[in-house]
């Protein structure tokens, strides 16, 4: 049985991850930690605790899944790194340069972390058919779409899906003329890395949408839309469990779930 502690737990993705491992029968739910409705019993022997440290210092976990917020990621990782608990990390909004740092210190201390923008299997594919595409088209722009409670923008799935992009093409605004935004920010915001890229990401927020995606190509005379729709947070858990199973078993560090497909 891997032993699965949840961080996050009362989330919108935390209560579906509980839900999933409760119902899968080679994991058993150890842990849950959130700030909110702490001492709620979520399994035998389970309550939600508010502390991530102290929790963790008394529980024996072989693997944490973390969907929170921006804001406390980056401290509630340098507690599994020093800690050696492994961590499947869902919450997006990390800079590249701390996932660099990330990736240093898990491979100093051969402890397994994987960070995926996105878990759902049809979005990762759509990262990857955007990135075959970007070869063969001069232009490309990328809308992304979620419901008005995420925190970010733009996404970490529209971000992670430029970077794949630009390994094929190094500017997507080809042939553009000089523009002028009349009004600030109509454009989106220009991705680039490096100096290169320039794709250009428009982030929608709105009641009505889970989580969806969109990337237009285009080129003389034609145009190419690849697309991909969550229409629930179950549309994730299989992701999550594929990381859960690939991590008990190896010690990398993986940024995108495409990697370990």
């Amino acid at each position: 049985m891997i032993k699965v502690g949840i961080i996050g737990a009362n989330g919108k993705m935390g209560a579906q991850v509980v839900k999933t491992v409760l119902d899968d029968n080679e994991m058993e739910l150890v842990l849950a930690v959130d700030k909110t409705d702490v001492g709620k019993i979520v399994a035998k022997n389970v309550v939600i605790e508010d502390d991530l440290s102290s929790a963790l210092d008394k529980t024996d976990v072989d693997i944490v899944v973390d969907f929170t917020t921006p804001k406390v990621i980056e401290q509630n990782i340098k507690i599994y790194q020093e800690k050696n608990i492994k961590a499947v990390i869902g919450t997006t909004g990390l800079k590249k340069e701390t996932i660099d740092e990330i990736e240093k210190k898990s491979k100093e201390k051969n402890l397994g972390i994987i960070i995926a923008p996105n878990f759902s299997l049809g979005a990762v594919l759509m990262m990857k058919f955007s990135q075959m595409a970007a070869k063969y088209f001069s232009n490309a722009e990328i809308i992304e779409f979620h419901h008005n409670q995420k925190h970010d923008a733009p996404s970490g799935t529209a971000i992670k899906t430029a970077q794949m992009m630009i390994k094929n093409n190094d500017n997507f605004k080809s042939g553009n003329c000089d523009e002028v935004e009349t009004i600030a920010g109509s454009r989106g915001g220009n991705y680039q890395e490096n100096g290169l890229g320039n794709i250009q990401i428009h982030s929608l927020r709105m009641p009505g949408f889970v989580a969806s995606q969109e990337v237009i190509f285009g080129s003389d005379g034609q145009t190419l839309k690849i697309r991909h729709d969550s229409i629930n947070r179950e549309c994730y858990m299989s992701g999550v469990k594929l990381a859960i199973n690939y991590l008990y078993k190896n010690n990398t560090f993986v940024y995108g779930l495409e990697n370990i497909l």
